[in-house]
C-alpha cells in the first residue's frame, strides 16, 4: 500500500512541476516562435508543405478548418479501412492472420479515426504488424494531432486570435511535440523491458511439455504514442497490464505521466495565450483537485476489499480480482482514474472488476470529459464550462456575460449547449435501445445492475472518445460494432465542428474594454463557482443511469446480499 502511495504522490509531483515548462514549450510551438526542434523539423515541414500544396501562412476560417479537419479525417479513413481489409496480402504478417469482417474493420477505423481507439477483438491474433504500425499506429499520431490543433484553435479563438491552419497545425502537432517525445519514451520503455522486433510469435515448450505461443511484435513504439497521444489501444489485448507493454514500475511511472502530461500542459498554455497564467493556475488546481478526491475514493474502496468476500474470509485483504499483481489495489485505481480522466482509455487493470465505487468514478471521468479531458479537445471542453458559468453568473447580476473581454451571446451559447448535450444523447438512447434487448442485442453476462453499468459504460466511452470498456460484453457482434460507430462519430466530431463555430465566432467580436463591473474570471470564487456548475450539470445529467448501476451495485454490496 505505501509503495503505491509514493508513486502516485511521485507522479502528481513531477506533474505538477513539469507542468509550466511543458505548457510553454506547446504554446511556442503554435505561437510559431522559436524552439530547440526548428533546425531538424524546419526542412521537413517545408517539404510536407510544398507536396501538400499547403499554404502555411495563410490562415483560416472557422467553417474552412472544420471542412479541412473533416476531409483529411474522411481520406485516413479510408485508407486504414483499406489496410484492414486486404491484411492478408500486405507485407509484416508473419502469422498469416486474415482480413476482418467488414464491420469490425469499419469499427476499428474509426474507433482509432476518433482518437478512441475502443478495440472489439483480440489484437495479438487478429491484427498483422503492418496494419499495428501503418494502419492503427498512423491513425494514434493524427487523431491525437487533429485533436491538439482543434483545442489549440479554440484557443486562439477565445483570446481574439485567428484559428490557424489546420494542416500547418496538424503537422507541427506531430512533428515538434508527439514524434520527439515518443521516439524518447519508446526508447526508455525498450530499455525497461518491452519488445521492438518484427519476429513472429514465439513457439516454446513450457517445463509440463506443452506447448506456448508468446505474441510479441513492435510494442515499444506502439505504447508510448498510445499513452502520449492519449490513444489507450493495446498491442495486446491485455494493454497495459501486459507485461510486454508495462514491464515495471519504471515503466508503469512513464506511461502514467506521458498520459497526463499534455492535458496538464494545454491549461498552462492557454494561459498563455490569453496573458493571464494567474487564471490558468486556478483551472489547473480545480482539475487536480476533483482529480485528487477521485483517486483517493477509488483506492481507498480497492484497498478495503469487497465486504461480502472479507465477511468469508473473516477479515479485510485489498480487492485483487481483474488486478496485476506488479501494480497491485492501489495503483490500478490511480491508473484507472488517470486513464478514464485523460480520455486514454488505456487499462493496467479490468475495469469491469472495479468495485461499485470505481465505476461510478471512471464513469464520472467521462461523463464530465474536463478532468483532465481529451486529447485538445478536453481542454476545449473546460472552457465551454467557463463560458457558461460566465452566462449563468451573469443572470444572476443582470449583466452581459463577457468572456476575456468579449460578450457571450446567443450563439455562443446554443453552440456551447450543443457540444454538451450531444454526449448524453450519444449514450443514453443507444443504452436505452440496447438494454431493452438484453439477450439479443447486449450480450450481458452480469445480470443486474452490474449489466447496467456495462451497457452504459461501452457507450460512454466510445462517445467520450475513450476506449476502455468494462469487459464482459459479447462486443465483437453487429449491434454493438455498428450503434457504437454512431456514438464514436457523434462524440467526436458535432463537438468539434461546434468547438470551431464558436471559436470563430470569438474571434470575430469586438473587445470590450473592462469596468469596474465587469466579472473576473481569475478568482478563487469564479473558479469555485464553475467547479459547482460542472458538477451539477454532469452528474444531474447521468444521475439516473448512475443510480441504476455502480450507486445501486454498492447499496446492494453493503446490504450482503
Amino acid at each position: 500500500m505505501t509503495q503505491g502511495f509514493l508513486q502516485i504522490g511521485l507522479t502528481l509531483c513531477i506533474l505538477i512541476v513539469i507542468t509550466p515548462f511543458f505548457g510553454r514549450y506547446i504554446a511556442r510551438v503554435f505561437l510559431g516562435e522559436t524552439t530547440v526542434f526548428d533546425s531538424v523539423f524546419n526542412p521537413v515541414e517545408r517539404i510536407i508543405y510544398i507536396l501538400g500544396g499547403i499554404r502555411s501562412k495563410q490562415d483560416m476560417t472557422g467553417s474552412q478548418y472544420i471542412r479541412a479537419v473533416l476531409f483529411s479525417n474522411f481520406i485516413m479513413g479510408v485508407v486504414v479501412y483499406l489496410i484492414l481489409k486486404f491484411q492478408g496480402i500486405l507485407p509484416f504478417n508473419p502469422m498469416n492472420l486474415k482480413a476482418l469482417s467488414w464491420d469490425l474493420a469499419l469499427h476499428t477505423t474509426i474507433s482509432f479515426l476518433t482518437n478512441t481507439d475502443q478495440q472489439h477483438y483480440i489484437p495479438e491474433i487478429t491484427l498483422s504488424y503492418f496494419s499495428q504500425t501503418a494502419a492503427l499506429g498512423f491513425l494514434m499520431f493524427t487523431s491525437a494531432a487533429t485533436g491538439l490543433a482543434v483545442g489549440i484553435a479554440f484557443i486562439r479563438g477565445l483570446t481574439g486570435r485567428p484559428l490557424g491552419n489546420f494542416y500547418v497545425d496538424l503537422v507541427r502537432a506531430i512533428t515538434r511535440i508527439l514524434l520527439p517525445i515518443s521516439l524518447l519514451g519508446a526508447i526508455a520503455l525498450i530499455i525497461l523491458g518491452t519488445p521492438q522486433t518484427l519476429l513472429p510469435t514465439q513457439v516454446v515448450t513450457t517445463l509440463e511439455g506443452g506447448t506456448q505461443y508468446i505474441a510479441r511484435g513492435p510494442v515499444a513504439s506502439f505504447e508510448m504514442i498510445k499513452q502520449l497521444g492519449e490513444n489507450g489501444g493495446g498491442f495486446f489485448a491485455a494493454n497495459s497490464a501486459h507485461p510486454f507493454e508495462n514491464p515495471n514500475g519504471a515503466s508503469n511511472l512513464i506511461e502514467m505521466l506521458a498520459m497526463l502530461s499534455i492535458p496538464a500542459a494545454l491549461i498552462y498554455t492557454y494561459g498563455l495565450f490569453a496573458n493571464n497564467t494567474k487564471q490558468a493556475w486556478l483551472l489547473f488546481w480545480m482539475v487536480f483537485a476533483i482529480f485528487i478526491i477521485l483517486v483517493a475514493v477509488t483506492a481507498t474502496s480497492e484497498y478495503q476489499g469487497n465486504t461480502l468476500v472479507n465477511a468469508i474470509l473473516g477479515y479485510e485483504i485489498p480487492n485483487l480480482e481483474g488486478k496485476e499483481v506488479r501494480f497491485g489495489s492501489i495503483l490500478t485505481a490511480f491508473w484507472a482514474i488517470a486513464t478514464t480522466s485523460t480520455m486514454t482509455g488505456a487499462v493496467n487493470g479490468m475495469h469491469d472488476s472495479l468495485m461499485p465505487t470505481g465505476g461510478f468514478a471512471t464513469l464520472l471521468n467521462m461523463f464530465l470529459q474536463i478532468i483532465w479531458g481529451g486529447q485538445g479537445t478536453g481542454t476545449a471542453y473546460l472552457f465551454i464550462y467557463l463560458i457558461l458559468t460566465v452566462f449563468l453568473t451573469g443572470l444572476m447580476v443582470g449583466r452581459t456575460p463577457e468572456f476575456l473581454g468579449r460578450k457571450i451571446e446567443k450563439r455562443e451559447i446554443v453552440l456551447a449547449s450543443l457540444v454538451l448535450l450531444i454526449h448524453p444523447i450519444a449514450v443514453l438512447i443507444p443504452s436505452a435501445i440496447t438494454l431493452y434487448f438484453p439477450e439479443t442485442l447486449a450480450g450481458i453476462n452480469n445480470p443486474g445492475f452490474h449489466g447496467v453499468s456495462q451497457v452504459v459504460y461501452e457507450y460512454t466511452s466510445a462517445s467520450a472518445n475513450n476506449g476502455s470498456g468494462f469487459e464482459g460484453l459479447a462486443d465483437n457482434s453487429l449491434w454493438w460494432n455498428l450503434s457504437t460507430i454512431v456514438s464514436l462519430l457523434l462524440g467526436r466530431y458535432v463537438p468539434i465542428i461546434a468547438i470551431l463555430l464558436l471559436a470563430d465566432s470569438m474571434t470575430r467580436k469586438q473587445t470590450v474594454p473592462a469596468t469596474p463591473g465587469t466579472l473576473r474570471t481569475d478568482t478563487l470564487l469564479f473558479t469555485s463557482v464553475t467547479a459547482g456548475v460542472i458538477l451539477i450539470l454532469g452528474v444531474l445529467t447521468f444521475f439516473p443511469v448512475l443510480a441504476l448501476g455502480p450507486i445501486a451495485e454498492g447499496f446492494k454490496i453493503a446490504s450482503g446480499r
